[in-house]
């Protein structure tokens, strides 16, 4: 069905190339994603040691009673990768004069919980992490850039308030006093925190957001003063030795249950945008991803585990009448497995 297409070697494995649907006779170019699959195959590698390959090898361990260990053992892989993260980011401020990380990477893929347990590390060594979401920076509801069907854009870097993003940064790394936004989810409006921020001499910002590693972001700030971390849920628990696991069902199933309990989102409502999300993602966040100084993967094996019983009763109350039922019992049967 398709003439024109190559072949090509790539890690350990190969990668076919085929032409894009605007280019039918062109062969597209094969990814640069070496920093990525590198990440990838190292955890692929751990889990196989691990023998938690597989969805039934994993159930089997917990039905043995092993899943305190297991659980240990993957927090503790985690902690002794943002321990070596943090080393690098400690060696960079003595140097360079280091002052700003920022965190980026796909929908509920981790980068709140990343920048939270960074922190601590960092602290460990002395510095004092200041936290913030460019999150917070997004203009007021009623300004969100919209989308070619007319929908809101929330993944569209227009959809963050850059000139002002910017311009406390720069307030910030000279010292100075910032009343910094809070954007509110429910009324889709701007505030602001009581508190000013202001950093000290041991102070080092730390900010998390899908757009971190677009240069765009924090367009006034020299390249020297920042730190790019890419963050991803590089699921490689398989169903069986045939199908694998798509990161994204574990990122979606995140998704459901933080829009559920702290954004005020129905089911129907995240799984209506998750399309939308997915196209954010291909435009401002993967071709980037590339540029990070450090991969984190912030997928855990048993995870899946942990959510079910979090996501199968909120999957329940979408009806049958509404577009996004199908969808919901996909990802119930998908849950069966667990």
């Amino acid at each position: 069905y398709i003439t024109h297409f190559e072949v090509r070697p790539y890690h350990h494995g190969f990668y076919i190339s085929t032409p894009k649907r605007s280019h039918p006779d062109t062969i597209a170019d094969a990814p640069n994603l070496n920093k990525m699959f590198s990440i990838f195959d190292s955890y692929s590698r751990w889990v196989e040691l691990l023998g938690v390959r597989t969805v039934g090898k994993l159930n089997k361990r917990i039905g043995d009673g092993d899943a305190g260990e297991l659980i240990k053992i993957a927090e503790a892989v985690h902690e002794k990768l943002l321990s070596n993260i943090a080393d690098q980011i400690a060696e960079a401020n003595r140097e360079r004069g280091l002052r700003l990380i920022l965190i980026s990477g796909p929908s509920s893929s981790g980068k709140t919980t990343t920048s939270k347990r960074l922190g601590v590390q960092l602290q460990v060594l002395g510095l004092h992490p200041v936290l913030v979401s460019t999150d917070d920076y997004f203009v007021n509801r009623e300004d969100t850039p919209r989308d070619e069907n007319g929908d809101y854009d929330f993944e569209a870097l227009e959809a963050i308030d850059i000139a002002l993003f910017n311009e406390q940064l720069n307030l910030l790394l000279k010292g100075e006093s910032v009343r910094v936004p809070k954007f509110n989810f429910i009324t889709g409006l701007r505030e602001w925190y009581d508190q000013p921020l202001q950093l000290d001499e041991r102070s080092i910002l730390v900010i998390e957001g899908i757009h971190g590693l677009n240069d765009k972001l924090s367009c006034d700030i020299p390249s020297e003063l920042k730190f790019l971390i890419y963050v991803s849920a590089l699921t490689q628990l398989n169903l069986d030795d045939h199908n694998r696991i798509a990161s994204s069902y574990l990122r979606l199933l995140r998704r459901i249950v933080r829009d559920y309990e702290t954004r005020g989102a129905s089911v129907s409502k995240t799984l209506d945008m998750w399309e939308s999300v997915r196209r954010g993602e291909e435009r401002w966040i993967f071709p980037y991803q590339e540029n990070a100084d450090v991969i984190f993967n912030t997928s855990l094996f048993y995870e899946l585990m942990v959510l079910r019983p979090k996501v199968e009763p909120i999957l329940r109350e979408v009806p049958d009448t509404e577009p996004e039922y199908g969808e919901a019992k996909r990802l119930l049967r998908f849950l069966d497995n667990f």
